[in-house]
């Protein structure tokens, strides 16, 4: 018994009956155009008329709940005062940082079938909620506060269904409130239950809706993915540079304060272009809006190996062909491949030149990194145990742009990375 009535003692459940008449008040705008169209039916009986007018006035009800405005409004209401958990109409989005040459988001399709017709089925039984919550509801109440004046002699009674109940006089008229105003309250209840159990059939996601925010999460996940690898690639090896950068610092401090001047001019724009890169990053993940994303390609790899020169290490370099007609997508990827190749070189080869040889032709891009193996010596030897991490995401970002790689031993003191994409993706 306490459980039914703690619908009776909620503020939410009287809410939401007014929300009801709300509705049933909103009907009233359509009813000018219904008296407009009544004389086309006159010639018909009084009944047919009545129930004529009531079609009409319905279409124009449900009309209403055909613009996709209109269902926003209606979600957020429902979310707001009925306490209904409904998400926002799901609409796919370009996810933040999707550049040129990788695949877009399709537009989400519109509503089709039954789907287009449930936000109009709510305002019909919204406002048919509404009017009865009125109608009842406000006949009870106002019962309910007229029956008390029994008590001085006047009388009182209830006519529903063709029965009625007549208090008259004395104490009885009491009770006979009491059980309106409660009455009322269920009432109050009912409708609002029933708004609440319909909201998330009639106005929740459908299932095409639902595929939508799936594939939008999905999207969301595979950019934060992306990113979280991104700052794997460029964080790991401005750290690997800088570490380096400043053994060698330290060593020259004495002996050569020039280089070691220039090495620190190394790690200051080393960490520069890593905070760059870290503000976007992070501003991402935390759905802020974040800065311009730094765009890193083949172009700028003469910078990212000055950078090295200034850490100490010895780069041969051999670049050829157009490297500046790679595609966007093409381009970023084959720069972050070179610099997690370079850093892996950097943590775990044994010293000596590192070889980096980039090929742009016309159907391939080459990409490759050899360095020297055993025991490493020299500034930062030994500072970086291996994560297992690097390699494997290199393996993920050449899977997935539809390329090939090889990484192990070349010979019997050399290490080589070798990779291999396509200019052109298979269809």
């Amino acid at each position: 018994m306490t459980r039914g009535l703690r619908p009776l003692l909620r503020g939410s459940t009287y809410t939401g009956a007014l929300f009801a008449c709300c509705g049933a008040l909103a009907s009233i705008a359509p009813l000018p155009f219904v008296a407009l169209l009544s004389p086309v039916w006159r010639f018909a009986p009084y009944g047919a008329q009545i129930v004529l007018d009531l079609l009409v006035w319905a279409v124009l009800i449900g009309a209403a709940g055909l613009a996709r405005p209109t269902r926003r409004v209606l979600v957020a209401c429902a979310r707001r005062v009925l306490r209904v958990p409904l998400p926002d109409p799901a609409a796919v989005r370009r996810p933040a940082g999707a550049h040129d040459g990788g695949p877009a988001s399709a537009p989400p399709a519109g509503p089709s079938g039954a789907d287009r017709w449930r936000t109009p089925l709510w305002l019909l039984l919204h406002v048919a909620l509404g009017w009865a919550g009125a109608l009842v509801g406000g006949g009870l109440i106002v019962a309910g506060l007229i029956l008390p004046g029994n008590w001085l002699g006047a009388e009182g009674g209830l006519v529903l269904f063709g029965r009625s109940v007549r208090v008259t006089g004395g104490w009885g008229s009491w009770p006979a409130a009491l059980g309106c105003l409660l009455l009322a309250a269920t009432v109050c209840a009912v409708v609002t239950g029933t708004l609440r159990r319909a909201a998330p059939r009639l106005l929740g996601p459908s299932a095409a809706e639902r595929l939508a925010l799936a594939a939008e999460r999905e999207l969301r996940l595979a950019e934060r993915n992306r990113l979280a690898q991104e700052l794997h690639d460029s964080i790991g090896h401005t750290l690997t540079a800088t570490t380096i950068q400043a053994a060698v610092a330290g060593e020259m401090l004495g002996a050569d304060p020039a280089a070691a001047r220039a090495a620190l001019r190394g790690i200051e724009e080393s960490a520069r272009a890593a905070l760059e890169d870290l503000d976007y990053v992070l501003g991402v993940l935390r759905e802020q809006e974040a800065g311009t994303a730094p765009v890193r390609t083949l172009a700028d790899l003469p910078e990212l190996l000055d950078r090295l020169r200034h850490a100490g290490a010895v780069v041969e370099p051999e670049l050829s062909g157009a490297l500046a007609q790679v595609r966007g997508t093409l381009s970023r990827a084959a720069y972050r491949i070179v610099q997690e190749g370079l850093t892996n070189a950097l943590r775990h080869g044994a010293g000596g030149p590192v070889a980096v040889r980039v090929a742009a032709g016309a159907d391939v891009l080459e990409l490759d990194v050899v360095n020297r193996t055993g025991a490493a010596a020299g500034p930062g030897a030994g500072a970086f145990p291996p994560s297992g991490r690097g390699l494997s995401g290199l393996a993920e970002r050449v899977r997935l742009l539809h390329g090939e790689i090889q990484a192990g031993p070349d010979g019997p003191d050399h290490w080589r990375l070798a990779v291999r994409l396509p200019v052109r993706w298979p269809a």
